[in-house]
């Protein structure tokens, strides 16, 4: 299925360095446009099947989400998300190793019942969710290249 949102970015950095980034929760929230920071609820890092609480702020507004780990290994990272129990979302991050370091792509898929769609947008204040997360994206990106390479 396609992503609802999705780009990439070459990166002068290894693989290995740019998968630590994405899947250290504390490392991905400094780069990352709306997530924050989250704590790992049964395991001591990442693994397939882990499970962490996130936070996610957008100006005044922050709302929870929970999310299990579906692909950790050294090209994907990838997590569904759930809020209230109901799933929202598909974050992942693939990892090409390219002759200067990698091409890193990361891509959403929105999962949210229509139904709940309009609540999301109270708790959010965001209205276009796809074209919100292009963009979350793409600075998200920015962020990591800029990360990546500065070590």
């Amino acid at each position: 299925m396609t992503p609802d949102a999705s780009a990439h970015i070459d990166v002068a950095a290894s693989p290995q360095r740019v998968f630590d980034l994405v899947s250290d929760l504390r490392r991905l929230s400094a780069c990352a446009e709306e997530y924050s920071g989250g704590r790992w609820l049964n395991a001591a890092g990442p693994r397939v099947g882990a499970r962490f609480r996130g936070i996610n702020k957008r100006g005044w507004r922050m709302w929870p989400t929970t999310s299990t780990v579906t692909d950790c290994s050294a090209t994907r990272f990838a997590f569904e998300v759930k809020s209230l129990g109901m799933a929202v979302s598909r974050w992942q991050y693939d990892i090409e190793e390219t002759g200067d370091g990698c091409r890193v792509t990361e891509s959403t898929w929105d999962r949210r019942p229509g139904w709940y769609v309009p609540i999301t947008r109270l708790a959010t204040g965001v209205k276009d969710r796809a074209v919100t997360n292009q963009r979350n994206i793409e600075a998200t990106l920015l962020r990591l290249k800029s990360t990546a390479e500065s070590a």
